[in-house]
């Protein structure tokens, strides 16, 4: 259950960080720093995610659906 909530919060954190970059986009004028400095937050987020997820499944926390096709 711990290990749903941080992908749940990890991946609001992405969207949060999506969002901040486009009103960063949208309102600085000439100032592009906090507009990289978003982008850098999103991507260390999604490796962070990524690694998250390939970990519980090499762990067993997580499993795949099974396919259909037996």
């Amino acid at each position: 259950m711990l290990l749903k909530v941080l992908i749940v919060i990890l991946m609001l954190a992405i969207i949060v960080s999506l969002f901040s970059g486009l009103f960063f986009l949208i309102k600085d004028d000439g100032n592009r720093r906090r507009v990289v400095n978003s982008l850098a937050v999103r991507v260390v987020l999604s490796i962070l995610l990524l690694a998250v997820i390939l970990l519980a499944l090499w762990q067993g926390g997580l499993s795949l659906n099974p396919t259909p096709y037996h």
